[in-house]
């Protein structure tokens, strides 16, 4: 059943219809259709444009559709134009020539508006809590490696030892902003477009905010063009699932480095790697490797949209329906890497000892060997001359800091003293560091206090 037949006389060309048509994709919508429809007729009955026993019939026959629908006892026409049509056909089918009525004082431009925000309400809120149960996994890794020393990295070099704690706490913080990113769109986008017609709403005299409230909306929108033809909301999505990408998109990157031979820093679990179908000795990290891959296909799906919108001139055209596979494929691609992340994150093991060892060998205590000579008087620019002269003679000699006597140090500088070894300890240079931010164990342990709070009121 089309929606619009009345002014053609000549029936629409195949490939036209298929081009035309959106079932394939928009029926995915059929509960936030049906949802809708249901508020939509009882607000109708409400301001007396339907009788009650009208809205009885139709609340009705649109519940047993969605019954039906969930069961799998009916399903989704593929020839339907689309899950509007299909709904309305059905509903008609069912209960007769009241159920003609349901389209009253409503155009699919409003409605297709508001199937779509709803979705979107719903999929923000599943991938919020798909992030929240990332940040718990972090968390938890966080707790038990507040002492499991590393290398921390600039360009790629060693450049100060750290703690897993520390490391991960960074992703922490990232993946903590995308839900505020989340939260921050389903709070602008939480007004609701039915009611606003084609584009310039209706004579009838609807409640518009009675139907918002009905659908949990916070207000109704306030100006009609705006309400078909807004895909804002969408292409802040778009834009918040891009970070999100590429957040999961360097965290990958360093699983795969850390699990390299040349590393080893972790072990994945066999649940979360593949082998080669030639070399037996292979494990690879599948899983990393296409998170990391997959970001760009969500930064596609972003140009898309913002490339289809940018010509646009009001109201609704029908470039609009672009909107919905890009944006479905995204937001599955997101949930899916971060659900997949999450269990190989939480079942990877740490090699601390290599860990530990790395950092030891890489310098990594080298500023804090400067930092020794300046509280013992030596300007900061002298010190920094002299640990670089010390660091030169460890490199010849195939040795690290901590493996020099203190005659070879002295012989640099005199000002070392038999101290200088506690002061470049790995357990020193950590344990120090306690300010807020920094990784030692002692305000490490504080901020996962908040961030366990930061989670529970979540």
């Amino acid at each position: 059943m089309k929606l619009w037949g009345g002014r053609f006389t000549k029936e629409e060309n195949e490939l036209v219809n298929r081009f035309n048509a959106s079932i394939s994709f928009d029926q995915r919508f059929y509960k936030q259709d049906i949802q809708g429809s249901i508020a939509h007729v009882t607000m109708l009955a409400k301001q007396q444009i339907l009788t009650d026993q009208e809205k009885d019939q139709i609340v009705a026959g649109l519940t047993g559709i969605l019954t039906d629908l969930e069961n799998g006892s009916l399903q989704i026409d593929p020839g339907a134009e689309d899950i509007h049509s299909f709904v309305e056909a059905a509903l008609i089918e069912r209960i007769g020539e009241v159920g003609k009525k349901l389209h009253t004082g409503r155009s699919r431009n409003d409605q297709v508006a508001l199937d779509m925000k709803l979705y979107v309400r719903d999929e923000i809120d599943e991938m919020a809590a798909l992030l929240k149960a990332l940040l718990e996994t972090i968390l938890k890794i966080m707790k038990e490696n507040l002492e499991t020393y590393m290398p921390g990295f600039t360009h790629l070099q060693k450049a100060q030892p750290v703690t897993v704690a520390h490391h991960f706490g960074a992703y922490f913080e990232m993946f903590l902003r995308d839900c505020g990113r989340l939260s921050d769109i389903k709070k602008r986008m939480n007004t609701c477009p039915l009611g606003a017609g084609a584009l310039a709403g209706t004579t009838y005299p609807l409640d518009r905010e009675y139907t918002a409230s009905l659908l949990s909306f916070d207000c109704a929108t306030r100006n009609s063009m705006d309400s078909v033809s807004d895909r804002d909301y969408l292409i802040e999505l778009a834009s918040a699932m891009a970070t999100i990408m590429m957040h999961l998109s360097r965290f990958s990157e360093e699983i795969i480095i850390w699990n390299s031979n040349e590393y080893q820093f972790i072990e994945l679990d066999d649940a979360y790697s593949t082998g080669s179908s030639i070399m037996p000795q292979k494990k690879n990290p599948d899983i990393a490797e296409l998170v990391r891959g997959k970001t760009g296909r969500v930064y596609g799906a972003l140009t898309s949209i913002l490339t289809t919108m940018k010509g646009i001139p009001l109201a609704y055209n029908k470039d609009m329906q672009e909107d919905k596979e890009l944006l479905f494929d995204a937001i599955d691609t997101t949930k899916g890497c971060i659900q997949l992340f999450t269990g190989m994150i939480s079942t990877m093991k740490f090699n601390a000892e290599i860990m530990k060892k790395s950092a030891m060998n890489g310098f990594t205590n080298a500023t804090d060997a400067a930092d020794y000579l300046v509280k013992h008087g030596v300007p900061f620019r002298d010190a920094h001359g002299i640990v670089g002269k010390l660091v030169l003679y460890c490199l010849d000699k195939g040795i690290s800091l901590d493996d020099m006597s203190l005659d070879e140090f002295r012989s640099i500088s005199p000002v070392f003293e038999e101290d200088i070894y506690e002061a470049i300890s790995l357990k020193t240079c950590v344990e120090k560091r306690t300010t807020l931010g920094a990784p030692g164990p002692s305000v490490m342990k504080q901020v996962t206090e908040e961030y366990e709070a930061l989670l529970n009121n979540m």
